[in-house]
């Protein structure tokens, strides 16, 4: 025998229950016997019920050939335009050499991060784009939601408009980036 107890909006399926402790609950007791092997489960809508003894589903290979970073910046040709647009010379004036970025480990700290494991995520591009959606979205918002009474107010604004001006833009940028790493055409 089977008994399904139903409690507000929830239903619980046993096969033997005894007690109900909520107080606007009923309980439903089925007469009817099933056949031996089979078994009754509750299921969510578009999903399908494998009776015991028969083949489950089959599992679907949907892999993705991996990316091959490397491959990818080659092709692109990032390192002769990062040359000729003086990115490095630029970054060192800025106090950014190899020898700073040594001395601070920041490829370890990039390893720790996973940076690399992100950048061959198919899924990344589209993150660091939702990102920077809400980025840009949430600065022109803070300027029109944050009254302007007092100075305090509208620096306020500044700050936010300009940290989601940047931060957007940054994020879109490493979206193009990414999704410009990972295509493999």
């Amino acid at each position: 025998m089977e008994a399904v107890g139903i409690c507000s909006s929830r239903v619980v399926l046993s096969p033997s229950l005894t007690k109900i402790k909520a107080g606007n609950c009923f309980l439903i007791k089925s007469m009817a016997t099933q056949k031996p092997g089979t078994r009754v489960t509750g299921t969510r809508k578009g999903s399908t019920v494998f009776p015991l003894g028969e083949p489950g589903p089959r599992e679907i290979n949907n892999s993705v050939p991996p990316i091959k970073l490397l491959t990818n910046v080659e092709k692109l040709r990032l390192l002769t335009k990062a040359e000729k647009a003086g990115l490095l010379s630029a970054a060192e004036k800025f106090g950014l050499s190899l020898s700073t970025v040594e001395r601070l480990g920041l490829l370890s700290k990039a390893e720790e991060l996973g940076v690399l494991s992100a950048v061959t995520d198919p899924s990344t591009p589209g993150t660091l784009l939702s990102l920077s959606l809400v980025f840009l979205v949430s600065g022109p918002l803070c300027v029109y939601v944050v009254p302007e009474q007092y100075p305090w107010e509208v620096a306020l604004q500044v700050v936010v408009a300009l940290v989601c001006v940047v931060g957007g833009s940054a994020a879109f940028a490493a979206s193009n980036l990414v999704s410009n790493l990972q295509r493999s055409s």
